[in-house]
């Protein structure tokens, strides 16, 4: 999702159930990456890209920011946790239909949840309890066609982050040239300001932004 002035997102999973409520379903291993305020960020942006130019505010879809992660990282031992708005003087829901979902990765029982959280972590789909993502993972692991498929998607995630790779590159190329061009104009000025004679050194400390040693040391590189 693209934001012109700020800062873009990237979801793992967009989805629509039949009565057009939205989902943004997040996978992290990590727990740095499951922070509570890109959840909000996460949250905000479907709603800037959800609601079309003219439509009215009650346009919004209900929408749902699912984060199931490996570990509890909220800490408390429940399977779920199920955030949103409330009054806190009448401690009362407030129902702007934005909620946000944390599912403990690292929990396990016989529930529904603790089932399915044993098998996202489950490498052999002959030991999940859930017989569609069972069959998903052996189609993908061990059919010819998901293989295929498998290999094909880890090509393009390689690319990709190749090409990121490179694109930061050279903006951290770009920001070191410029940086290493201020520094230089900074130097060359200075050297000026000491060939000149008319400066005393606090002066030109004071004028270039530079430290009295600093200035002291472009000078003995001059040999002044």
């Amino acid at each position: 999702m693209e934001n012109l002035l700020n800062r873009s997102v990237r979801l793992d999973i967009l989805a629509t159930d039949s009565t057009g409520e939205k989902f943004n379903i997040e996978i992290q291993r990590s727990d740095k990456g499951a922070g509570f305020q890109r959840a909000r960020f996460n949250s905000s942006m479907m709603d800037v890209n959800l609601l079309q130019k003219g439509k009215d505010w009650n346009a919004l879809p209900e929408t749902w920011v699912i984060f199931i992660t490996e570990n509890d990282v909220i800490g408390k031992g429940l399977p779920l946790y199920h955030i949103g708005r409330y009054i806190f003087d009448t401690n009362e829901k407030f129902n702007d239909g934005s909620h946000i979902l944390y599912v403990n990765g690292a929990y396990r029982d016989e529930t529904p949840i603790g089932k399915l959280m044993h098998d996202f972590s489950c490498t052999d789909p002959a030991n999940m309890y859930y017989d569609v993502l069972a069959e998903r993972v052996k189609f993908f692991k061990e059919s010819k066609e998901g293989v295929s498929i498998m290999c094909k998607i880890m090509e393009d995630m390689r690319n990709q982050s190749l090409q990121e790779g490179i694109q930061e590159g050279i903006k951290q190329g770009i920001k070191q040239g410029v940086e290493q061009g201020v520094k230089q104009g900074i130097a060359s000025t200075v050297l000026r300001m000491l060939a000149s004679g008319k400066y005393a050194l606090e002066e030109i400390a004071e004028i270039s932004g530079l430290t009295l040693d600093e200035v002291k040391a472009l000078r003995a590189e001059q040999g002044a």
